[in-house]
């Protein structure tokens, strides 16, 4: 849920240049974005999305690449759920991590999320996240 502050700021103002971005990483040679979606069975819109991205960190002992997936964003519109769709959407993401021979993916899992994730073979890290807004 947003939070009031969050909600009280919200405008569209951010859509075009998110979709401006998001068109141009998809079309890039060797895409680091992909995004497996479900259309809603009515027709109007999607059902159901998982985005991911690859990243480029420094390589380790684990993984001397340092290609490490991110899963951004699994939604699920709430009159469509419990039917597989956000399921499908992230095997759909896996198989393309895989093809393109990453080792590790991340991802943040909401309380309500995470069995999806652990029966797909996620796991809780020790190493909790934070974040600062340089804003």
């Amino acid at each position: 849920m947003l939070s009031q502050a969050y909600r009280e700021g919200w405008n569209d103002d951010w859509r075009e240049p998110v979709r401006e971005s998001f068109a141009r990483r998809l079309a890039e040679p060797v895409p680091a974005l992909a995004a497996y979606v479900v259309d809603r069975p009515d027709g109007g819109g999607l059902a159901a999305c998982a985005v991911g991205l690859i990243e480029e960190r420094l390589g380790n002992p684990v993984d001397p690449s340092g290609r490490v997936g991110y899963v951004m964003s699994v939604a699920t519109d709430p009159d469509m759920r419990r039917r597989g769709y956000a399921r499908a959407c992230m095997t759909g993401l896996l198989q393309w991590y895989r093809d393109q021979g990453l080792r590790t993916l991340d991802l943040r899992a909401s309380g309500e999320a995470e069995p999806l994730y652990r029966s797909l073979g996620f796991a809780r890290t020790a190493d909790p996240s934070m974040r600062l807004r340089l804003v």
